[in-house]
């Protein structure tokens, strides 16, 4: 039967996270951070590949992580950089998959595992016992003749239901894990089909390391796996993921908090410094500026217009010289 809705409850504490995350990600994007600051959304990708490969026992520090993705030479195993590089390549082309399309999740899977193991971008062909890190077994992941069907009726599903994209794009990620499609692998696609789902209800989603926040709370992960497998249902998982996501916008509205806080106090900092240099002085120029900021003279300069335009100083041509002094 297809769009046969997979089993979990929708909980209070549910909607409530739905609720906030929803204002947490409107906080953020008013913010602008991530959509103007490239540097932070590499820092943040890169966040996202070492979180999501560090879970699998990728033994590649973040240093090193980042080191690989600037072409720099890394003494580490070969089959560790090549899941990095991987796992790069396959996020940067996150915005052109389908999230419904189980051609673009083969793709996936090919890409993310290409060169590492056998059955490279295709459903397992043989049955498989799901363990944790320790190694102790979940479950049994489903025969592999019914896997192709089960996928795309969850993806089936995904698409069609009425349920909040939030808690749906939790549900695909615990369902896909208990049918684990794929020979190896699982786990970096689940996750990376996550943020995609995530990313198709708000773009800020392609941005945000959710899977770093895993990679910090890998034992409640588990342990919600674990509590959702003994129910019969996805519920506990839900739960823990959403507080997941929440813990990861927090994390970088504050981020973004401490960027602005910090612009604001240099600011600050160099005005008071001019204010007072002008108490005792009629003019200023742009090599005292350098002196009493210790900034160059493209900053002082930068200083200074910014000043005249807030018109806090004024701009004045004395003796062949640029000066300026306080708007009286």
């Amino acid at each position: 039967m297809r769009n046969k809705k997979p089993p979990f409850e929708i909980t209070n504490a549910m909607i409530d996270h739905v609720a906030e995350i929803a204002e947490l990600v409107g906080r953020l994007i008013s913010m602008n951070q991530l959509s103007a600051n490239p540097t932070l959304r590499r820092t943040n990708r890169i966040r996202t590949i070492h979180g999501s490969l560090a879970i699998e026992q990728n033994t590649l520090t973040l240093e090193q992580v980042t080191a690989v993705l600037n072409g720099k030479q890394v003494l580490a195993p070969p089959k560790d950089i090549a899941e990095v590089k991987n796992a790069y390549e396959i996020y940067e082309r996150l915005d052109e998959l389908d999230p419904y399309s189980v051609d673009d999740l083969l793709t996936a899977h090919g890409i993310m595992t290409r060169g590492l193991v056998d059955e490279s971008g295709v459903f397992r062909s043989k049955p498989v016992g799901v363990v944790d890190q320790e190694g102790h077994v979940l479950h049994f992941g489903t025969l592999p003749q019914y896997v192709p069907d089960l996928v795309m009726e969850l993806l089936d599903w995904v698409k069609n239901s009425n349920v909040h994209m939030l808690i749906r794009s939790c549900v695909f990620h615990y369902e896909f894990e208990l049918i684990h499609p794929f020979a190896d692998g699982n786990g970096r696609v689940g996750r990376l089909w996550h943020t995609l789902l995530l990313s198709k209800w708000n773009p800020a989603f392609a941005w945000l390391p959710v899977e770093s926040i895993i990679h910090d709370r890998q034992q409640e992960y588990y342990a919600a796996i674990n509590g959702s497998n003994d129910a019969g249902g996805s519920t506990v998982f839900i739960e823990f993921m959403l507080s997941a996501i929440k813990a990861s916008l927090m994390g970088a509205i504050n981020a973004s908090d401490e960027m602005s806080d910090v612009k604001v106090d240099t600011a600050t900092f160099r005005w008071n410094k001019i204010q007072e240099y002008l108490k005792t002085h009629d003019y200023i120029m742009n090599a005292d500026v350098r002196e009493l900021c210790g900034v160059s003279a493209a900053t002082a300069n930068r200083i200074l217009v910014e000043l005249v335009s807030a018109e806090k100083i004024v701009k004045l041509h004395v003796g062949g010289h640029w000066k300026y002094k306080l708007v009286q």
